[in-house]
C-alpha cells in the first residue's frame, strides 16, 4: 500500500488518504462504524456478515459537501466479496489499522497503524542526519 498525500492539503478522514477510490473510502469507513458498534472487536462470523452485507448491497447515507455546507445523502453501495478482503481489510491489517488475534480468531482495530507512522518519520529523520554529517 502506497500513500501519497499533500501535507498543505491534508482531508479530514484519514480513509482519504489511505483508499485511492470513493468506494473504498465509504467501504473502509462503514467496516470503522461496524468495529465501533460491536466494541471494536469483531469475530471471523460478524466479518463475514459484514462483507455479504456489502456485497449484496446496502445503503449508506454520507455527507455530500456543497460550498461550504454539507448536507447527507443516502447511496446504495454495492462491494464485491472478495475484494472487500482484498481491497479493503488486508491493506488495514497490513499497514496496522486492524489487527488479528489468531489464537482468538477476531480482528480489532489497532493502533499498530499510528506506530508505523512514527518509526516511517524516524527512518527519514535518520535519512536527513546521514545526509547531513556525509
Amino acid at each position: 500500500m502506497v500513500l501519497l498525500f499533500d501535507q498543505f492539503h491534508l482531508p479530514e478522514d484519514v480513509f482519504e488518504i489511505v483508499f485511492a477510490t470513493e468506494q473504498q473510502k465509504i467501504v473502509a469507513r462503514m467496516l470503522f462504524e461496524e468495529f465501533k458498534e460491536n466494541g471494536w472487536v469483531m469475530g471471523k462470523t460478524e466479518m463475514s456478515l459484514f462483507a455479504n452485507r456489502i456485497h449484496d448491497g446496502t445503503s449508506v447515507e454520507i455527507e455530500e459537501p456543497i460550498g461550504p455546507v454539507s448536507r447527507k445523502k443516502k447511496i446504495r453501495i454495492s462491494y464485491n466479496k472478495r475484494q472487500f478482503y482484498d481491497r479493503i481489510l488486508t491493506p488495514m491489517k497490513a499497514m496496522g489499522m486492524v489487527d488479528y488475534d489468531l489464537y482468538k480468531k477476531k480482528y480489532l482495530i489497532s493502533e499498530k497503524f499510528v506506530d508505523a507512522l512514527k518509526k516511517i518519520s524516524l527512518m527519514w529523520r535518520k535519512e536527513l542526519e546521514q545526509a547531513k554529517l556525509g
